[in-house]
């Protein structure tokens, strides 16, 4: 076993979180709220759940010692663990957390919670996991499973990272590192000292919580996240402020998770503390910039001809957790030809995955006119996906592919040559999360407009019939 696969155990609370996803354009007529049209539900892990996920993706075996119950929410999570991490469950009273976001683009408008679910007590199996972890990533979200193994917790002698919760208590004494945010950390450190509440946003405050909380929880480090700032890591003297390497736009959810994974899993690996810390803020800023929580989404509904494919979100986000390249390419592709298969085979050749993005049926006819597409958007899909160099497809239904290129986050956005002189409405979004337009040429003389005009231009035989 190399040591970037130290294994890493995940104690905390899991959660089920959903988000619905659409467009708001305008407002209810009966009330100035948003009005969200066009929404497709997803579920993913949440929680400490999240966080085992993502320390999954870095390529370790991932343990989570949670709690789970036998109400729906749980076996849902069950079913969406499942062949990402191990699963070591303690008894769970009452039903699971879960939240659910409706969401307008990367936007939350509204947050619904259910479940008040709490550990009931520990396991003799997962006190034995703690125990024999090569590294523990405490993940705190204040409902008790911290609590049910604090004992074997202060106890283990692996690296201990917390990343706690102002519903939760302070981690236990000795742990390598604590993560809390700005928010929380200040929470905390007015429990201790009883001071006025001050802006979480100042590094002032934050070092001063930060060395605080050093001393009274007997940390060896406090690292305390400032959002797109960084972090602030204090063995309680003078801090490091570790910046983000660029600005990352997009949904910030799970972004303490993913920041909590990372370091805990290069503490495990005998990484140094500001090292990982480095890492670790640059990890969530990739996280961020590639679209966060959705990553590890799964569409709760069918997929259909109109939906971005749940293979291609997963596909991307896989190449991505590896360090690989995403290139996406769009079009109709009606009547696929030999241009097509060329600027699909150099797309291909520029990065790790190849995901294209076709026009539906409705996109097409809107764009090319009533005779348009003369190949429905099944039987496309299946011809491209039978391409050696295509690795994912997924169909668009709008009239630009911006919405599901905000799926996907692909590093590169490859087009035909003939937009050189013209730049694509779709470019500043590719370029927000840090991606590349990257044009490539085409083959002269082939396109389906001109394979459909001579198609109906074939001679006619000389027995006057059509062949």
């Amino acid at each position: 076993m190399t040591a970037s696969q130290t294994p890493l155990v995940v104690v905390g609370d899991a959660m089920l979180d959903h988000d619905l996803c659409g467009r708001a354009e305008r407002l209810a007529p009966d009330a100035p709220v948003p009005v969200v049209h066009g929404t497709r539900r997803s579920s993913r892990p949440g929680g400490a759940a999240l966080a085992a996920c993502l320390a999954a993706a870095d390529g370790r075996p991932v343990t989570l010692v949670t709690a789970l119950g036998a109400d729906a929410a749980s076996d849902t999570l069950r079913e969406l663990l499942a062949g990402r991490v191990g699963l070591v469950e303690v008894p769970l009273e009452g039903t699971l957390s879960s939240k659910t976001r409706v969401m307008a683009g990367d936007r939350p408008l509204l947050r619904l919670d259910d479940g008040d679910g709490r550990a009931r007590e520990a396991s003799p199996q997962a006190v034995a996991a703690v125990a024999a972890a090569g590294g523990v990533l405490v993940a705190d979200y204040g409902r008790g499973t911290a609590d049910v193994l604090r004992d074997a917790l202060a106890h283990t002698a692996a690296p201990v990272v917390w990343d706690p919760h102002v519903s939760g208590r302070p981690p236990v004494p000795g742990v390598r590192l604590a993560t809390p945010s700005a928010q929380e950390a200040r929470a905390f450190a007015r429990r201790l000292d009883d001071a006025e509440a001050g802006d979480t946003a100042g590094l002032r405050t934050a070092a001063r919580d930060a060395r605080t909380l050093v001393r009274a929880w007997q940390a060896q480090a406090v690292a305390v996240t400032l959002g797109e700032r960084g972090a602030l890591l204090s063995h309680g003297e003078t801090p490091l402020l570790v910046p983000t390497p660029a600005a990352a736009t997009g949904d910030p959810c799970g972004a303490g998770d993913r920041f909590a994974a990372a370091a805990a899993g290069l503490l495990a690996d005998g990484t140094h503390t500001e090292a990982a810390v480095q890492a670790a803020v640059h990890a969530a800023t990739r996280y961020v910039a590639e679209g966060g929580a959705r990553a590890v989404a799964v569409a709760d509904e069918p997929e259909t001809d109109t939906m971005p494919s749940a293979d291609a979100v997963r596909t991307a986000a896989r190449v991505r957790a590896a360090g690989g390249t995403v290139v996406a390419a769009g079009g109709c592709f009606d009547l696929l030809h030999a241009g097509h298969v060329a600027l699909l085979q150099a797309a291909r050749r520029a990065g790790d995955c190849l995901v294209v993005c076709v026009n539906s049926d409705d996109s097409v006819r809107r764009r090319k006119g009533d005779g348009r597409p003369l190949v429905p958007a099944a039987d496309r899909v299946r011809v491209l996906r039978a391409l050696e160099c295509v690795d994912a497809v997924a169909v668009f239904d709008e009239d630009t592919p911006e919405r599901i290129l905000g799926e996907l986050r692909p590093h590169i956005w490859a087009k035909g040559g003939d937009y050189a002189r013209s730049r694509l409405p779709e470019q500043p979004l590719v370029e927000s999360w840090g991606g590349q337009v990257l044009l490539l040429p085409y083959l002269d003389g082939r396109s389906t407009t001109g394979l459909a005009r001579r198609a109906a231009q074939a001679p006619t035989p000389a027995g006057g019939h059509p062949r």
